[in-house]
């Protein structure tokens, strides 16, 4: 069965695998068009191909390349004729240990691909539809961003930065445009293999419902922040963490 056109169009960040991917799988499977981005041309060609090239473009960049940024946005105005929703999910996190030795220049490097680039992407959608036109943005944060992240603390930062980012654009940009974040707890992606590798039944045993999360899991949630469904719904961090906030301060 062929899926209906939504004529709703959506710019998705580091999306030629993981989150960004099953983001993008959930927007094509409701009718949506995406431009997704990524920094492989391989892997974004790959993501196209499997998404429908009628239904989806890809464009290589770095996210936190400003030029990158302005190219994705004018290549959704070429392709669709709009950017509905924008969802900032490229990300990295290079560095694991303690805060204390953390080298200040990767900890830039991190803020500057986490946080400054999501702000230059909802700028340049802001300018080119969404502030004539409306729509709604969602920012991938992190369980990280919203408690403490040992080891992982530069990344935990970046994502707080991201939750903080999310109350001001949902301020400003009201009532025309709609900003939420989502929050995941672990999810199966080669980007955070390091945390379960190996050990996956174990770190599954510490999450109410049993399993770590997989990207249609963050698809589903952005899907429903970007629906009429949450039309009334603004400034918010979405936490899908099967449950794992359920434990804090349990022995």
């Amino acid at each position: 069965m062929t899926t209906q056109d939504s004529g709703k169009v959506a710019l998705i960040t580091g999306a030629s695998r993981g989150i960004g991917y099953g983001i993008a799988e959930a927007f094509v499977a409701r009718g949506d068009k995406v431009v997704i981005t990524g920094r492989g041309e391989d892997a974004l060609k790959e993501a196209v191909e499997k998404l429908g090239a009628d239904r989806a473009v890809g464009i290589a960049g770095k996210a936190h390349d400003e030029a990158h940024q302005a190219a994705a946005v004018e290549r959704a105005m070429e392709a669709f004729g709009r950017v509905d929703y924008l969802v900032n999910n490229a990300g990295t996190n290079p560095v694991f240990g303690p805060m204390a030795e953390l080298d200040l220049n990767v900890a830039r490097k991190v803020y500057e691909t986490n946080v400054i680039s999501a702000l230059g992407f909802a700028q340049q959608t802001w300018k080119a539809w969404q502030k004539e036109n409306g729509g709604a943005i969602v920012n991938i944060a992190s369980v990280a961003g919203v408690s403490a992240s040992p080891f992982i603390g530069a990344y935990g930062m970046s994502k707080a930065a991201m939750v903080n980012l999310t109350l001001q654009l949902a301020h400003e940009f009201a009532p025309v445009v709609r900003v939420n974040a989502i929050a995941p707890a672990v999810v199966k992606t080669r980007f955070a293999e390091a945390l379960y590798e190996g050990r996956e039944a174990e770190a599954a045993a510490a999450y109410p419902l049993g399993r770590l999360g997989v990207p249609q899991d963050i698809g589903g949630a952005a899907a429903f922040l970007t629906s009429s469904q949450s039309d009334w719904v603004t400034g918010q961090t979405l936490v899908v963490d099967g449950g794992i906030f359920l434990n804090a301060g349990v022995a």
